[in-house]
């Protein structure tokens, strides 16, 4: 894992020394073990956690079936916008799916360092267009790359994920089936 600093500035912009002593005094260090839920929907999220070490996947029930939306890995934000910001039921549910790690704000504290830090409401901003652009480049790649050109992007930037979590998870964050994941795989391995 990267250290607190340099995840910080990483998602909310350059930061002094002392400015970053301020908002990792509102953290607190939380573990989870596999299988435990982060948050349920239905629910309203109270935290954002940076994932230390673990992996966590975020799903839904869509017609009887579990929609795996994305998988949280170390180094990497988690909480469920609509709630945490919000204060709307979720729409997703976080479970960890291997024991996690992680460095944790609660609703209560981030509310906190925004009125006692000012310019947290601007660096706030620019991870909520960082958020929004992650989002772009998702719905960008479902509606204008082919099933293999999103295996091939996915596996670019996650490849440790492949061995580490169940392939239908990824299939689902791909927007593919299971077996159109295990037909890119067997093509990819006899092209390698």
């Amino acid at each position: 894992m990267k250290n607190f600093n340099q995840l910080i500035q990483a998602y909310f912009g350059e930061l002094s020394e002392e400015e970053l002593d301020i908002v990792q005094s509102y953290f607190y260090e939380e573990k989870l073990q596999k299988n435990d839920y982060f948050t349920c929907s239905g629910k309203i999220c109270n935290r954002l956690s940076i994932v230390k070490s673990g992996i966590f996947r975020i799903y839904t029930l869509s017609d009887g079936k579990e929609v795996t939306q994305w998988l949280s890995k170390e180094d990497q934000l988690i909480t469920e916008i609509m709630g945490f910001f919000y204060q709307q039921p979720n729409r997703w549910t976080i479970q960890a799916i291997t024991d996690v790690s992680l460095l944790t704000i609660s609703k209560e504290n981030y509310l906190k360092l925004c009125e006692n830090f000012p310019k947290w409401n601007t660096i706030e901003k620019q991870f909520i267009v960082k958020c929004f652009a992650m989002l772009e480049d998702r719905v960008f790649s479902h509606i204008s790359m082919t099933a293999e050109e999103r295996y091939d992007l996915y596996y670019q930037k996650n490849k440790d994920l492949f061995n580490l979590v169940p392939l239908q998870y990824i299939a689902s964050v791909l927007g593919m089936s299971a077996e159109t994941l295990s037909r890119i795989r067997k093509r990819k391995s006899k092209n390698s």
